[in-house]
């Protein structure tokens, strides 16, 4: 991670623990304060976008159990589309099968 980006994800944690809305000026005051010199503004706009309307402290809390979600949310929508998904599936089995080629079918095999 380069010294512009640790900069910003510091910044934007102390803005988050202070209960602050977290914007590209006040990121980029507080890294004026810390004499931080290389940031471009491009990153405090990233950021500050990146992090709107999330609770920080919230997102930090639950790094791990992020696994979970995922798979709910697919079987969710999988049970609503099951229907349409049983009626395709006879669809792709009528599809024949094409023929794979074989290292024979080229005139070389694979210990010549």
């Amino acid at each position: 991670m380069s010294t512009a980006e640790l900069a910003v994800s510091y910044a934007a944690l102390i803005l988050a623990d202070d209960g602050v809305e977290i914007t590209a000026d006040k990121l980029q005051s507080l890294i004026k304060a810390a004499n931080v010199d290389d940031v471009e503004p491009i990153w405090t706009t990233l950021f500050a976008k990146a992090l709107e309307g999330k609770d920080v402290k919230d997102l930090l809390l639950n790094v791990g159990s992020g696994g979970g979600a995922a798979p709910a949310a697919a079987a969710a929508g999988g049970a609503a589309g099951g229907a349409a998904a049983a009626a395709e599936a006879p669809k792709e089995e009528e599809k024949p099968e094409e023929k794979e080629e074989s290292d024979e079918d080229m005139g070389f095999g694979l210990f010549d």
